[in-house]
């Protein structure tokens, strides 16, 4: 009764395939003889039968192709039942096969996917087609039934996989070390800086032991290629300085000479004297203390900043508490209120004009809540106090700084070094200073009731003046912008 039934519905489909012709039929027709087919291609292809068991999947897919071809062309419904019947038993083997073969060949796999993620096709592209040759050879035996030999390719293939990884992973980090090497055999470097060269040699050396015994622990070979990098152009440096001398187109008096004036320049930033008349050492050691000076004051700072901010957070903590207690604001805690909101907007303004100037023109600090320009890039010719037209694009950024604080009072200091008669330097700076705020005024058209030109000569020096460094930073002009509390 049963066999009754479903002939007589494959003969009512027939006829209805037939008669109509259509695209609904063709579709209940498929849905009726696919179903089993695609549900195992589906699961084929989940189980990635495509690498894993490709004879037996590629089989499987030539069947469902032709079972899809005959029921487009409308053919005899028996062969389109019969390929879509062949297709899903060929991609249910292969599916198991796959799965046998996640599990027999788990370790090549994992290998070629570690060797894939170093980019190995891409920077070990001949170990890793060999690599991919053997794998192939080991899924076709294992589809094929050949344990042995399927085992046999697949230790053949790991250790192709393994040393493709490890030549990708040593090319990633040591390429460009070894083309710097390259170029310094070339140019001949080790002739002339043999030592250094060695040295990142060595280095070299070493980072390849270290990707050797370890390819996971990158850190310290990575530390050593970028060290050996160093040391490698360090040589060529070198290489053309001691060139120089043997050619006689340097002597060493020269080079101890070039060599002593980046001390001089940092000790100039120091303010300190750079006497180099026994060497460098004496200098050095002064200048590796002021830094560590200046390295224990700013931990100190950070230190006191991180204190105030917790200091601050209590504050407001204990203002919170008040406002609870007493049911609203009292004029106390509104005074206090507006104090810290325009004191936070000082800050915020302070740091949007900080960020207006490069080092080379000005510098930005606070005192109290004053904010000071100094404008270093600010230079007056020998004695004269006339502004140079070059100055004028600092002092462009210099209206939009003092635009940040409307209604700000504005003092223009002016600052001289110590040479000179002490009358002269006095009014030298009082007629740059003025000199500046009659800029001001005429080009930025600030009101006179909000400038102050004052000159104090030399008697504010901010560096020493024994050094050339020392008294460039003495000789300046520095704006002092006093917000007005109301407005901010």
């Amino acid at each position: 009764m049963v066999a009754k039934a479903g002939f007589v519905r494959f003969v009512f489909l027939t006829l209805l395939l037939l008669s109509a012709g259509s695209g609904y039929a063709q579709d209940e027709l498929r849905k009726t003889f696919f179903k089993s087919a695609d549900a195992a291609k589906e699961a084929a292809e989940a189980a990635d039968a495509k690498l894993l068991a490709p004879k037996s999947y590629e089989r499987g897919l030539k069947e469902y192709r032709e079972a899809e071809s005959a029921l487009q062309r409308g053919r005899n419904i028996e062969v389109v039942r019969s390929n879509a019947a062949d297709a899903t038993t060929y991609f249910t083997t292969a599916a198991d096969k796959a799965r046998l073969a996640k599990t027999a060949l788990a370790q090549v796999m994992k290998s070629r996917q570690d060797a894939a993620n170093a980019r190995a096709p891409e920077l070990s592209p001949e170990e890793w087609q060999q690599a991919q040759r053997k794998f192939a050879d080991a899924i076709r035996l294992l589809e094929r039934g050949d344990l042995k030999n399927s085992k046999r390719r697949d230790i053949e293939a790991t250790t192709l996989y393994r040393e493709a990884e490890l030549i990708a992973i040593k090319a990633q980090y040591l390429s460009e070390t070894r083309r710097l090497l390259a170029d310094a055999d070339r140019a001949r470097v080790g002739r002339y800086a043999p030592i250094t060269l060695g040295k990142a040699k060595q280095l070299l050396s070493d980072a390849e032991r270290e990707l050797s015994e370890n390819r996971y622990d990158t850190d310290l070979p990575r530390s050593l290629a970028q060290q050996a990098n160093y040391e490698a152009k360090h040589a060529f440096y070198l290489s053309e300085v001691v060139r120089k001398i043997r050619d006689k187109d340097l002597t060493a008096e020269q080079l101890v000479l070039q060599w002593e004036q980046p001390l001089q320049a940092i000790a100039g930033v120091a303010d300190a004297i750079p006497a180099m008349e026994e060497g460098p050492d004496r200098l050095t050691q002064e200048l590796v203390a002021f830094f560590e000076q200046q390295r224990n004051e700013l931990q100190s700072l950070q230190q006191e900043k991180a204190e105030n901010e917790v200091r601050i957070a209590d504050m407001e903590e204990e203002m919170r508490a008040l406002d609870e207690r007493l049911g609203g604001a009292t004029a106390e805690r509104a005074a206090l209120v507006q104090r810290l909101e325009a004191q936070a907007r000082v800050k915020q303004q302070f740091e949007q004009v900080e960020k207006m100037f490069s080092s080379a023109e000005a510098r930005v600090f606070r005192e109290g809540n004053s904010i000071i320009l100094r404008l270093v890039g600010l230079n007056f010719d020998s004695g004269a106090s006339q502004l140079r037209p070059e100055n004028f694009d600092l002092l462009a950024k210099v209206e939009k700084a003092i635009d940040v604080f409307p209604r700000s009072e504005l003092t223009i200091e002016g600052h001289t070094d110590s040479h000179g008669g002490d009358d002269l330097n006095q009014k030298l700076s009082q007629e740059r200073a003025e000199s500046v705020q009659q800029y001001m005024i005429n080009a930025m058209r600030i009101p006179t009731y909000r400038l102050i030109a004052t000159g104090y000569g030399e008697t504010r020096p901010v560096a020493s003046n024994e050094t050339e460094a020392g008294r460039a930073r003495n000789r300046r002009i520095d704006i002092v912008i006093k917000p007005n509390a109301e407005v901010t």
